[in-house]
């Protein structure tokens, strides 16, 4: 027997459950596979997913996927923490395949985080592996440990930004980056989308 279904299944009994009752008696097992899936990020090989499609060419326009949605797991409370992510950059000689950006996001997500590292961790990555002139990662997130439970604000959201390079040294450049981002802009919520007003992050666990 998997020594994490035990932990679940004792998990259960400190809660006060029986986990050997018809609806939890597969629950450790199911729990398990969630949170293998949920943390498959620590498994996944980032130059694996990113040097397979790196492509020289000669372009030094900004490079925008935005509006790609990610689930991650707050590492305070193991809650869900969960938005949208918008990534730039302004290539100096290389390129990354498109469908390789939603890949770094997915990889560094699935993982146990805090909102303000994964967005870094993004952007470094980016930066590390193309060498660009510039990279920039604007991450919105509705934070279960805040609606749920804690000060149980259900409509605020955080913004985390990290701007590296040409973004940072350049207003021009960064503003017409978060226009582009800002435009049509809404974020998930556990009721649909808002366009609440932001709230801050990395409070202390409570």
């Amino acid at each position: 027997m998997s020594t994490m279904q035990d932990l679940i299944r004792r998990l259960l009994a400190e809660l006060g459950e029986d986990p050997t009752r018809e609806g939890l008696v597969d629950t450790p097992k199911r729990v398990e596979k969630a949170l293998a899936f949920l943390t498959s990020g620590y498994r996944a090989d980032v130059a694996t997913v990113l040097n397979g499609a790196l492509f020289t060419v000669d372009y030094s326009e900004m490079v925008i996927v935005k509006d790609i949605d990610f689930y991650s797991l707050c590492e305070h409370h193991l809650l869900p923490f969960f938005g949208r992510c918008h990534v730039a950059y302004v290539p100096r000689r290389q390129v990354v395949g498109l469908s390789k950006v939603p890949r770094l996001v997915e990889v560094f997500s699935r993982r146990l985080q805090i909102q303000e590292r994964l967005t870094n961790q993004i952007a470094e990555t980016l930066r590390d592996t193309i060498d660009p002139l510039g990279v920039a990662v604007v991450m919105e997130a509705t934070h279960l440990c805040m609606s749920m439970r804690g000060v149980e604000k259900q409509n605020s959201f955080a913004v985390t930004s990290a701007m590296l390079g040409a973004f940072r040294e350049n207003a021009q450049t960064r503003m017409e980056f978060l226009e582009l981002v800002k435009h049509g802009r809404t974020v998930p919520t556990e009721s649909g989308t808002t366009s609440a007003e932001s709230s801050c992050v990395g409070l202390p666990a409570r």
